[in-house]
C-alpha cells in the first residue's frame, strides 16, 4: 500500500449569496487548498468530487462544478452521489494505483432551495417507510428514545453534548453561533420531535469544501506536518430501521476496526453526529473514552452543510495533526437515516 497524505484543507464561508451557482461556491475552496499546497491545477492528476444532484435541482449539477478544477484539456475525473468523505475515499483508491501522485477531492451541498424532508425521505424504504414521509427529526427521535432507553441516561445528557459543541463552535469562523450555552436554558427550549430539541438538531446550511492528497515522500515537499492515511473504510447498516438496534452502530464499529482506530491513541475525533444522541453511539461504536476530544471545531451540530459535513470532518481531523500538534486524530462521515452508513478516516502525523 502507498503512503498517502492530506496536505491542505480549504472550507467554504458558512454565508453564501443566495441563488449562487455551486461552481462560484466550489472555485475559491479549490484555489485556496491548491495554494495551500504550493500546487497549480495543472499539477492535479485526478479530480473526484461529491454532491447531489437532488439538492441543486437539476441533472448531472456536478459537471457545472468541474470548471472550478479546470477542466479543459481534459482531465480525468470521477464524483459520487455522496458526501464528500466518500470521493476522498476513491481517491485514495485511485492513488494506490500507482500512476497518479496527487489528487483534488472537493464537495458542495446547498439545500436552501428544496423541502429538505421531502429529498432525503427519498433515502428510506420506499414501500414501507417512504410513504409515511417521516421527518429527519422524527426518525433521529425514534433513534435518541432508544439511546436514552438503552444508555441509562437523560435529556440532559443530550442538553450537555449541545452545549459543548455550540460553545467549542464559537472560535470556529465557518459555524453561524452566537450566544451563552446553559444546560438549564436549552432544557427549558420546545421538542422539535421529543426528546429532541432544536439544540439536538443541525442546523440547514449550505457550503463546500476542498482536500488535497499526495502520495508518498512529495507529501513532505508540499506540506511541513502532513495527516496521512493511517486507514479508511467505510460500512453500511440495513436501510429500514426496524431491522436494527437503532441504539448501536454495528457499521460504524466494523468501520473503526478496518481503519485501525483501535491500534493507537486516538487525540481527536471529528464526528459527523448531526444530532446530540449519536455522539453517544459513535463513543460506544469506536470506544473513544473521555480522554479524547471530540469535535473541538463545534462539529455537525454547529455546521452541517450536506454533501460536505463529512469532508469538513476528515479536514478538521487534518487541521489538528497540521496545525495544532496532533499526532493520531479520527474524521468520521455518515449518510442515511439513523447513521445507516459510516465512513472512518484515521489520521497519522508520522
Amino acid at each position: 500500500m502507498r503512503d498517502i497524505a492530506i496536505v491542505s484543507f480549504a472550507q467554504a464561508d458558512r454565508v453564501q449569496p443566495e441563488g449562487q451557482p455551486d461552481v462560484l461556491a466550489v472555485l475559491p475552496v479549490v484555489t485556496e487548498a491548491l495554494s495551500s499546497a504550493r500546487l497549480t491545477r495543472k499539477d492535479i492528476d485526478f479530480v473526484c468530487s461529491g454532491s447531489a444532484d437532488y439538492l441543486g435541482g437539476g441533472v448531472f449539477s456536478f459537471v457545472q462544478t468541474l470548471e472550478a478544477a479546470g477542466a479543459w484539456p481534459p482531465i480525468s475525473e470521477s464524483h459520487v452521489e455522496m458526501d464528500g468523505a466518500w470521493a476522498l475515499y476513491e481517491a485514495w483508491v485511485r492513488l494506490q494505483h500507482g500512476d497518479f501522485d496527487t489528487a483534488l477531492v472537493y464537495s458542495t451541498g446547498r439545500p436552501n432551495a428544496i423541502q429538505l424532508d421531502e429529498v432525503l425521505n427519498l433515502q428510506t424504504d420506499p414501500y414501507y417507510l417512504s410513504p409515511l414521509a417521516p421527518s429527519r427529526a422524527s426518525l433521529a427521535a425514534l433513534q435518541a428514545q432508544a439511546v436514552l432507553a438503552s444508555q441509562g441516561c437523560s435529556e440532559k445528557d443530550l442538553a450537555a453534548i449541545a452545549a459543548r459543541s455550540l460553545r467549542d463552535a464559537k472560535g470556529n469562523p465557518y459555524a453561524d453561533v452566537s450566544g451563552d450555552f446553559e444546560v438549564s436554558d436549552l432544557l427549558a427550549a420546545p421538542y422539535v420531535a421529543e426528546p429532541l430539541r432544536a439544540h439536538d438538531c443541525p442546523p440547514k446550511s449550505a457550503g463546500a469544501a476542498a482536500v488535497v492528497l499526495v502520495a508518498g515522500e512529495r507529501a513532505r515537499e508540499l506540506c511541513e506536518r502532513p495527516a496521512w492515511i493511517a486507514g479508511i473504510d467505510h460500512r453500511i447498516d440495513a436501510q429500514y430501521p426496524g431491522l436494527r438496534d437503532l441504539a448501536l452502530s454495528p457499521s460504524a464499529q466494523l468501520a473503526g476496526e478496518k481503519a485501525g482506530a483501535g491500534r493507537g491513541p486516538i487525540e481527536v475525533a471529528e464526528l459527523c453526529a448531526a444530532y446530540s444522541h449519536e455522539e453517544l453511539i459513535l463513543r460506544e461504536a469506536l470506544r473513544l473514552g473521555p480522554h479524547v476530544a471530540i469535535s473541538p471545531s463545534g462539529g455537525a451540530l454547529a455546521s452541517h452543510p450536506l454533501m460536505v459535513a463529512g469532508l469538513v470532518r476528515i479536514g478538521e481531523a487534518f487541521r489538528q495533526i497540521h496545525a495544532f500538534g496532533k499526532n493520531r486524530t479520527l474524521g468520521h462521515a455518515t449518510a442515511g437515516p439513523c447513521l445507516q452508513q459510516n465512513l472512518i478516516c484515521v489520521l497519522e502525523a508520522k
